[in-house]
């Protein structure tokens, strides 16, 4: 009997160790907020001014065109040539399309001219073409400035500088 109460009091116990607890709180040293980083916080803030910047040159540089251009969305200013064919329809998100883009500066020269197939939705273009490109149907053509940060940002590509805000003539086939 007396190991039948030893069993009975060990398992009671086994169990008692077994019930949920409320997860630990995360150490915060004595109170402490952590320092904000500096070296991260100057990034922040220079790419806040080369934003900046880079928005008034952009409107700029469409303002002294004979066309007229509209601020659309990622601060693009776009002027459309041709929506394309009236009959089409504006690109679809999953679609594939090919867009033919020339990528020159603001001061006209050709960086890079390019024709290739994109799924539209899937981020493949730069961000101001990718949020523009439903402007257009089949055969459509527009010229657009756009900023560094909503064109190739600031890592750039093989042929475009990083920080280089630029102009794009997008033809949709």
């Amino acid at each position: 009997m007396k190991n039948g109460k030893w069993i009975i009091y060990c398992a009671l116990w086994l169990l008692a160790g077994c019930t949920q607890q409320a997860p630990q709180r995360p150490s915060r040293r004595m109170g402490e907020t952590p320092k904000a980083d500096s070296a991260e916080l100057a990034l922040l803030e220079m790419n806040r001014q080369l934003a900046l910047s880079a928005d008034k040159q952009v409107a700029q540089a469409a303002r002294e065109q004979a066309e007229t251009y509209a601020l659309y969305d990622g601060n693009a200013w776009l002027h459309i040539i041709d929506r394309g064919e009236p009959t089409g329809t504006a690109p679809q998100n999953g679609e594939e399309r090919t867009v033919r883009m020339r990528i020159c500066t603001l001061d006209g020269q050709l960086l890079e001219d390019t024709e290739h197939s994109y799924r539209i939705g899937k981020y493949e273009l730069p961000f101001a073409v990718e949020t523009n490109i439903d402007e257009l149907h089949r055969g459509g053509r527009m010229r657009m400035y756009a900023p560094w940060y909503t064109a190739f940002g600031a890592q750039g590509t093989a042929h475009i500088p990083a920080y280089e805000n630029v102009l794009i003539e997008i033809e949709l086939k």
